[in-house]
């Protein structure tokens, strides 16, 4: 084996495009995570020799299977490292009838033979223990349809998986294996999965070729799927993609709701006049439109629609949740608005020219730079405007520092566009889960300015349309006995709909089943649970609530987080619980 490897000359620029995939904005951010000189990371990036294992080692902080992108010197073969004892989990989730062979389910094969290879393998099943074993396995094995794409909890898990792989251990490799075309994948899933190679499934007839390579994969302590493997698919060629905007018919096939309703749907539902008045507003020179509601109201996806009227308005647009930025970005202020920037630059192309407005950080600091960053490069004379869509913004307030360093620029940046035409070019879409609980400034805090939304569930007539547009011809009492359960809640309503109009479950099934482990509601109210389990204030919180008829105080940032996740509601200055289906599930539960 070579004392020295070096990134082979085609595979530089994609390598040099993983940096802040991973979570670097910068390489001198990965070389002190590594614990390595700078001077080594930039050989490694420019395809110039490097120690062994300092390339080994860069590879897994990058995310990278080494042994694909190195240029091995002749006649010499790369080090297998052995994993004598892998430990696997397996994700998948009511995938039972998609999966029946004639002997087994795809998931009890890869079981046996994972385990009959000597491997310790682990069924994911949304209890509480499953965190403590995703931060020990090695590989995490995540088998997608339809019905697993939209699963709150495989959501979850994937995205717990995708935080601990971003910290040093670099650990579970994640393993996705679609079993049908045609996949609709959230926008947070797709994110989360974004630059990992995926396979397809077809048939029963895959899966010796899919096992037999899988365990190969494990043996070679690879941390990926190959991409010239016969199952190898591009991700275009697996997921649905809609072209055109549909206008709403009467009646549409049903839709599996689960997050951002793409802006080609038909069964995403106006709430007049919100959506005309943000148009409306967006297009103003320097505007800031704030959007607040309950997680899964429908936050993401109007914001999705005011950037898209912003595009046809000739503004250029990018979408940014914080939701998908890991726990090494929120280490400091500096290497926060690295990330901000490096994001937003990636996107428009002009990722080349961050490191020169960052090289006075020390003496000017981040925030200037950041600043200068926009003036110089993305806000330039000849530039359109730019319209900024800040999701999921109340990740920031559990890190008080950065808040107060990034809400006060974004509101210094608003007040810029009083004075000087360049920072009109700026439109920003600031959404968020919650009120703010954290102290801030008045004069610096961006939530006391601009056009404040907040958004409202769905009413009886807007169920209505809804229920028609699943081509149901519901009564006006039917309405009102579904609200009567989950209220206006979008997503709770929506889905509903769908398993209703595909004839998964009756009316009358669907209002008597509800809060047990039967219902469709399962899945999602698991996903409830499991996070309060995490949290034993917040749970404790819950019980409180649920365990009384009239509404209760709670600590203030108890009653926001709660508020946030969509489980309770403010009734004066007292919680109660959202909707009946809260209420009864978690009385029992809890």
């Amino acid at each position: 084996m070579p004392r020295s490897l070096r990134v082979r000359e085609e595979c530089i620029r994609a390598v040099k495009s993983c940096l802040l995939r991973n979570g670097f904005p910068s390489q001198k951010i990965l070389a002190e995570d590594l614990g390595m000189a700078q001077s080594t990371v930039s050989h490694f990036l420019n395809g110039k020799p490097v120690d062994y294992a300092n390339f080994i080692e860069i590879c897994r902080g990058l995310g990278q299977e080494w042994r694909d992108i190195a240029d091995f010197e002749a006649n010499s073969d790369p080090e297998e490292v052995l994993l004598v004892r892998a430990k696997v989990a397996i994700l998948f989730e009511g995938l039972a009838n998609a999966l029946t062979t004639s002997h087994n389910t795809l998931s009890q094969r890869l079981y046996q033979a994972l385990s009959a290879g000597g491997h310790e393998v682990f069924f994911i099943n949304n209890s509480r223990d499953d965190g403590s074993y995703l931060k020990c396995c090695d590989y995490l094995l995540l088998l997608i349809s339809q019905e697993s794409a939209a699963s709150e909890m495989v959501l979850e898990q994937v995205q717990l998986a995708k935080e601990l792989h971003n910290l040093t251990t670099h650990k579970p490799a994640i393993l996705p294996i679609f079993l049908e075309v045609n996949t609709p994948l959230s926008f947070d899933l797709l994110s989360y999965l974004a630059g990992i190679q995926p396979w397809l499934w077809r048939a029963a007839g895959d899966s010796f070729k899919l096992l037999s390579q899988i365990l190969t994969i494990i043996k070679e302590g690879r941390t990926s799927l190959t991409a010239d493997h016969e199952l190898a698919v591009e991700w275009q060629a697996i997921t649905s993609t809609k072209q055109s905007i549909i206008q709403p018919l009467p009646a549409a096939a049903p839709e599996l709701p689960g997050g951002q309703v793409e802006l080609t749907s038909c069964f995403y539902i106006d709430r007049p006049p919100i959506e005309s008045r943000c148009y409306e507003t967006i297009a103003q020179p320097g505007a800031l439109i704030r959007i607040k509601a309950p997680r899964q109201m429908g936050k993401t996806s109007l914001m999705a629609r005011i950037l898209h009227h912003a595009e046809q308005q000739g503004s250029r647009t990018v979408a940014l949740s914080f939701q998908l930025a890991n726990r090494k970005i929120f280490a400091n202020s500096d290497t926060f608005l690295q990330w901000f920037c490096a994001s937003i630059g990636q996107e428009l192309g002009m990722l080349e020219q961050l490191p020169k407005c960052w090289q006075l950080a020390d003496l000017i600091g981040s925030n200037q730079c950041c600043k200068a960053y926009f003036e110089q490069y993305l806000l330039s004379e000849s530039s359109r405007p730019l319209t900024l869509g800040l999701d999921e913004s109340d990740r920031l307030f559990e890190s008080p520092e950065i808040a107060d360093d990034f809400f006060g620029l974004l509101r210094a940046l608003h007040e810029e566009a009083k004075r000087r035409d360049i920072w009109k070019k700026l439109r920003l879409i600031v959404v968020h889960s919650t009120e703010v609980y954290i102290p801030m400034d008045v004069n610096k805090s961006p939530f006391n300015v601009g056009l404040p939304i907040d958004l409202p569930e769905f009413n009886s007539q807007q169920v209505q349309d809804l229920a028609k547009r699943h081509g149901l011809n519901w009564s006006e009492g039917e309405v009102v006995e579904l609200m009567g359960l989950v209220g206006g809640h979008p997503y709770l309503v929506r889905l509903a709909m769908y398993r209703i109009s595909r004839q998964d479950v009756s009316f009358n099934q669907l209002v008597k089943l509800p809060p047990t482990e039967a219902g469709i509601y399962s899945d999602h109210l698991r996903r409830h649970l499991w996070n309060l389990e995490k949290y034993s204030e917040l749970m404790e919180a819950m019980r409180e609530v649920v365990s009384v008829s009239q509404p209760v105080r709670l600590r203030s940032e108890l009653g926001f987080k709660l508020n946030s996740m969509g489980l309770v509601k403010l009734e004066g200055n007292n919680y109660i619980p959202r909707c009946r289906l809260y209420e009864e599930y978690f009385r029992d539960r809890l």
